[in-house]
Protein backbone atom coordinates (compact mmCIF):
# COMPACT_ATOMS: atom_id res chain seq x y z
CA UNK A 1 0.00 0.00 0.00
CA UNK A 2 1.53 3.10 -0.77
CA UNK A 3 0.92 6.36 1.60
CA UNK A 4 -1.48 8.10 -0.32
CA UNK A 5 -3.13 5.09 -0.20
CA UNK A 6 -2.73 4.46 3.01
CA UNK A 7 -3.94 8.49 3.98
CA UNK A 8 -7.05 8.17 1.72
CA UNK A 9 -8.11 4.88 3.53
CA UNK A 10 -7.38 6.39 7.29
CA UNK A 11 -9.28 9.20 6.08
CA UNK A 12 -12.18 7.27 4.73
CA UNK A 13 -12.00 4.94 8.00
CA UNK A 14 -12.50 8.46 10.37
CA UNK A 15 -14.90 9.93 7.88
CA UNK A 16 -17.42 6.81 7.66
CA UNK A 17 -18.81 7.32 11.33
CA UNK A 18 -19.43 10.90 10.81
CA UNK A 19 -21.41 10.09 7.85
CA UNK A 20 -23.16 7.61 10.41
CA UNK A 21 -24.09 9.85 12.56
CA UNK A 22 -25.69 12.33 9.98
CA UNK A 23 -28.07 9.63 8.79
CA UNK A 24 -31.56 10.78 8.98
CA UNK A 25 -33.36 8.59 12.43
CA UNK A 26 -35.80 6.53 10.74
CA UNK A 27 -38.33 6.49 13.53
CA UNK A 28 -38.24 9.80 14.02
CA UNK A 29 -38.51 10.41 10.20
CA UNK A 30 -41.79 8.27 10.35
CA UNK A 31 -43.31 10.22 13.79
CA UNK A 32 -42.91 13.36 11.71
CA UNK A 33 -44.62 11.90 8.61
CA UNK A 34 -47.77 11.01 11.63
CA UNK A 35 -47.74 14.21 12.50
CA UNK A 36 -48.50 15.79 9.39
CA UNK A 37 -51.28 13.09 8.69
CA UNK A 38 -52.71 13.87 12.15
CA UNK A 39 -52.87 16.61 14.59
CA UNK A 40 -51.70 16.03 17.77
CA UNK A 41 -54.46 16.66 19.73
CA UNK A 42 -58.34 15.28 18.96
CA UNK A 43 -59.95 15.95 16.24
CA UNK A 44 -62.80 14.80 14.10
CA UNK A 45 -62.50 14.19 10.42
CA UNK A 46 -65.37 13.47 7.35
CA UNK A 47 -63.95 10.94 5.50
CA UNK A 48 -65.84 9.97 1.83
CA UNK A 49 -64.54 6.54 0.11
CA UNK A 50 -65.41 6.27 -3.69
CA UNK A 51 -64.96 3.21 -5.03
CA UNK A 52 -63.49 2.87 -8.96
CA UNK A 53 -63.13 -0.52 -11.43
CA UNK A 54 -61.39 0.72 -14.63
CA UNK A 55 -62.09 3.99 -14.19
CA UNK A 56 -65.50 4.17 -13.58
CA UNK A 57 -66.90 4.97 -10.01
CA UNK A 58 -68.92 1.68 -8.70
CA UNK A 59 -69.45 2.50 -5.02
CA UNK A 60 -69.40 4.85 -2.55
CA UNK A 61 -70.05 5.51 1.25
CA UNK A 62 -69.50 8.33 4.01
CA UNK A 63 -67.77 8.20 7.37
CA UNK A 64 -67.53 10.78 10.11
CA UNK A 65 -64.31 9.88 12.38
CA UNK A 66 -63.43 10.97 16.01
CA UNK A 67 -59.80 10.70 17.01
CA UNK A 68 -58.43 11.33 20.59
CA UNK A 69 -55.00 10.73 21.39
CA UNK A 70 -53.78 8.03 24.59
CA UNK A 71 -51.58 9.02 26.78
CA UNK A 72 -50.44 5.92 27.35
CA UNK A 73 -48.53 4.50 24.45
CA UNK A 74 -49.04 7.71 22.05
CA UNK A 75 -51.28 5.64 19.61
CA UNK A 76 -54.92 6.85 19.16
CA UNK A 77 -58.72 6.06 20.32
CA UNK A 78 -60.32 6.34 17.09
CA UNK A 79 -64.32 6.07 16.74
CA UNK A 80 -65.77 5.86 13.03
CA UNK A 81 -69.35 6.73 12.25
CA UNK A 82 -71.33 5.31 9.17
CA UNK A 83 -73.31 8.14 7.38
CA UNK A 84 -74.05 6.93 3.72
CA UNK A 85 -75.17 5.12 2.63
CA UNK A 86 -78.39 5.18 4.34
CA UNK A 87 -78.58 1.34 5.15
CA UNK A 88 -75.58 1.76 7.15
CA UNK A 89 -76.38 4.90 8.78
CA UNK A 90 -75.03 4.76 12.70
CA UNK A 91 -73.01 1.56 12.45
CA UNK A 92 -69.68 2.23 14.21
CA UNK A 93 -66.05 0.79 14.51
CA UNK A 94 -64.10 1.59 17.56
CA UNK A 95 -60.30 0.99 18.04
CA UNK A 96 -58.98 1.49 21.36
CA UNK A 97 -55.91 -0.14 22.30
CA UNK A 98 -55.19 -3.22 20.03
CA UNK A 99 -58.47 -4.13 19.25
CA UNK A 100 -61.22 -3.27 16.34
CA UNK A 101 -64.55 -3.57 17.09
CA UNK A 102 -67.72 -3.35 15.31
CA UNK A 103 -71.10 -2.02 16.76
CA UNK A 104 -74.93 -2.29 14.77
CA UNK A 105 -77.06 -0.30 16.38
CA UNK A 106 -80.09 -2.55 15.07
CA UNK A 107 -78.93 -5.90 16.46
CA UNK A 108 -77.20 -3.70 19.91
CA UNK A 109 -74.18 -6.64 19.52
CA UNK A 110 -70.30 -5.50 19.21
CA UNK A 111 -68.22 -8.12 16.83
CA UNK A 112 -64.45 -8.29 17.52
CA UNK A 113 -63.07 -6.78 13.85
CA UNK A 114 -59.57 -7.57 11.95
CA UNK A 115 -58.16 -4.60 10.93
CA UNK A 116 -57.26 -6.43 7.56
CA UNK A 117 -60.76 -7.23 6.58
CA UNK A 118 -62.12 -5.09 3.79
CA UNK A 119 -63.97 -1.94 4.51
CA UNK A 120 -65.27 -0.97 0.51
CA UNK A 121 -63.01 -1.16 -2.27
CA UNK A 122 -59.18 -1.30 -1.45
CA UNK A 123 -60.12 0.43 2.09
CA UNK A 124 -59.65 -2.05 4.92
CA UNK A 125 -60.99 -1.10 8.80
CA UNK A 126 -57.73 -0.64 9.94
CA UNK A 127 -57.53 1.90 7.03
CA UNK A 128 -60.34 3.96 8.05
CA UNK A 129 -59.00 4.41 11.80
CA UNK A 130 -56.45 7.28 12.87
CA UNK A 131 -53.48 5.68 12.97
CA UNK A 132 -49.41 6.59 14.13
CA UNK A 133 -47.55 4.15 12.15
CA UNK A 134 -44.20 4.87 14.49
CA UNK A 135 -45.89 3.03 16.93
CA UNK A 136 -47.32 0.09 15.68
CA UNK A 137 -44.10 -0.21 13.65
CA UNK A 138 -40.63 -0.74 13.42
CA UNK A 139 -38.80 1.68 10.81
CA UNK A 140 -35.53 1.45 9.22
CA UNK A 141 -34.18 3.75 6.41
CA UNK A 142 -33.48 1.68 3.05
CA UNK A 143 -32.42 4.46 1.07
CA UNK A 144 -32.47 8.04 -0.09
CA UNK A 145 -33.86 8.21 -3.76
CA UNK A 146 -36.25 10.40 -6.31
CA UNK A 147 -39.86 8.71 -6.49
CA UNK A 148 -43.06 9.99 -7.96
CA UNK A 149 -45.51 11.51 -5.85
CA UNK A 150 -49.49 11.45 -6.44
CA UNK A 151 -49.89 14.13 -8.66
CA UNK A 152 -46.60 12.91 -10.78
CA UNK A 153 -44.40 15.34 -9.61
CA UNK A 154 -40.95 13.93 -8.69
CA UNK A 155 -39.81 13.87 -5.51
CA UNK A 156 -36.42 13.54 -2.45
CA UNK A 157 -37.39 11.48 -0.66
CA UNK A 158 -36.15 8.72 2.18
CA UNK A 159 -37.25 5.32 1.60
CA UNK A 160 -38.25 3.75 4.90
CA UNK A 161 -39.19 -0.11 5.58
CA UNK A 162 -41.84 -0.87 8.15
CA UNK A 163 -42.04 -4.26 9.92
CA UNK A 164 -45.17 -4.11 12.27
CA UNK A 165 -44.23 -4.63 16.09
CA UNK A 166 -47.94 -5.30 17.62
CA UNK A 167 -50.50 -7.37 16.56
CA UNK A 168 -52.20 -3.86 16.00
CA UNK A 169 -50.52 -3.12 12.91
CA UNK A 170 -52.54 -3.60 9.70
CA UNK A 171 -50.07 -4.65 7.86
CA UNK A 172 -46.83 -7.33 8.18
CA UNK A 173 -44.84 -4.87 6.13
CA UNK A 174 -44.43 -1.30 4.54
CA UNK A 175 -41.89 0.59 2.20
CA UNK A 176 -43.05 4.24 2.92
CA UNK A 177 -41.63 7.20 1.70
CA UNK A 178 -41.49 10.55 3.25
CA UNK A 179 -40.55 13.88 1.61
CA UNK A 180 -36.80 15.06 2.27
CA UNK A 181 -38.64 18.48 2.54
CA UNK A 182 -40.52 18.99 5.16
CA UNK A 183 -40.94 15.13 6.11
CA UNK A 184 -44.88 14.58 4.32
CA UNK A 185 -45.73 11.11 3.91
CA UNK A 186 -45.52 10.36 -0.29
CA UNK A 187 -46.56 7.09 -0.87
CA UNK A 188 -46.49 3.51 0.82
CA UNK A 189 -46.51 0.16 -0.38
CA UNK A 190 -48.48 -2.73 1.42
CA UNK A 191 -47.41 -6.05 2.57
CA UNK A 192 -48.85 -9.20 3.55
CA UNK A 193 -46.71 -11.55 6.02
CA UNK A 194 -46.30 -13.69 3.02
CA UNK A 195 -45.18 -10.64 1.24
CA UNK A 196 -47.62 -10.37 -1.27
CA UNK A 197 -47.91 -6.17 -2.00
CA UNK A 198 -51.49 -5.62 -0.99
CA UNK A 199 -51.73 -2.29 -2.17
CA UNK A 200 -50.05 1.13 -2.89
CA UNK A 201 -51.39 4.36 -1.52
CA UNK A 202 -50.65 7.49 -2.42
CA UNK A 203 -50.90 11.20 -0.17
CA UNK A 204 -51.84 13.99 -1.49
CA UNK A 205 -53.41 17.35 -1.97
CA UNK A 206 -52.18 19.04 0.44
CA UNK A 207 -54.17 21.91 2.48
CA UNK A 208 -54.48 23.93 5.13
CA UNK A 209 -56.10 22.00 7.91
CA UNK A 210 -55.48 22.44 11.55
CA UNK A 211 -52.78 24.64 11.70
CA UNK A 212 -50.75 22.36 9.30
CA UNK A 213 -50.84 21.39 5.42
CA UNK A 214 -51.63 18.12 6.08
CA UNK A 215 -52.82 15.58 3.03
CA UNK A 216 -56.89 15.49 2.03
CA UNK A 217 -56.49 12.63 -0.16
CA UNK A 218 -55.41 9.48 -0.23
CA UNK A 219 -55.35 7.09 -3.74
CA UNK A 220 -55.28 3.18 -2.67
CA UNK A 221 -54.43 0.78 -5.84
CA UNK A 222 -54.92 -2.72 -5.70
CA UNK A 223 -51.29 -4.67 -5.60
CA UNK A 224 -52.42 -7.48 -7.87
CA UNK A 225 -55.11 -5.03 -10.04
CA UNK A 226 -54.10 -1.43 -10.64
CA UNK A 227 -57.49 -0.72 -12.24
CA UNK A 228 -59.21 -1.05 -8.83
CA UNK A 229 -58.93 2.16 -7.02
CA UNK A 230 -60.55 3.48 -3.88
CA UNK A 231 -60.32 7.31 -3.42
CA UNK A 232 -60.68 8.52 0.41
CA UNK A 233 -61.14 12.21 0.27
CA UNK A 234 -61.25 14.07 3.69
CA UNK A 235 -63.13 16.99 4.71
CA UNK A 236 -64.82 18.92 7.53
CA UNK A 237 -61.48 19.13 9.92
CA UNK A 238 -62.86 20.04 13.06
CA UNK A 239 -62.33 19.63 17.14
CA UNK A 240 -65.13 18.92 18.89
CA UNK A 241 -65.36 17.72 22.60
CA UNK A 242 -65.22 14.59 23.01
CA UNK A 243 -65.49 12.67 26.16
CA UNK A 244 -63.22 9.47 27.09
CA UNK A 245 -67.05 7.25 27.07
CA UNK A 246 -67.11 7.52 23.68
CA UNK A 247 -64.65 5.11 22.98
CA UNK A 248 -65.17 2.40 25.39
CA UNK A 249 -66.87 -0.38 24.05
CA UNK A 250 -69.69 -0.72 26.59
CA UNK A 251 -70.87 2.52 25.98
CA UNK A 252 -71.46 1.96 21.83
CA UNK A 253 -74.97 1.53 22.19
CA UNK A 254 -75.42 5.07 23.97
CA UNK A 255 -73.37 6.76 21.43
CA UNK A 256 -74.43 10.07 20.36
CA UNK A 257 -72.69 12.02 17.91
CA UNK A 258 -72.35 16.09 18.26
Amino acid sequence: MTPLTFALTALMAMAWPAVAMCAPDAQELLSASDAIRNPGRPFSVKVTLTEFEKGKQVDTSTLATYSRPQTDNGQFASLVRFVLPARDAGKLILRNGEELWFFDPNTKASVRLSPQQRLMGQASNGDVVTVNLAKDYTAVLLAEEETQDGERRNRRAFKLGLTAANAAATYAKVEFWVDEEGYRPIKGKFFAESGRLMKTVYYRKYAQQLGKERPTETVIIDGLNPSSVTLMRYSDFATPNMPSSWFQRDQLPRFQPE
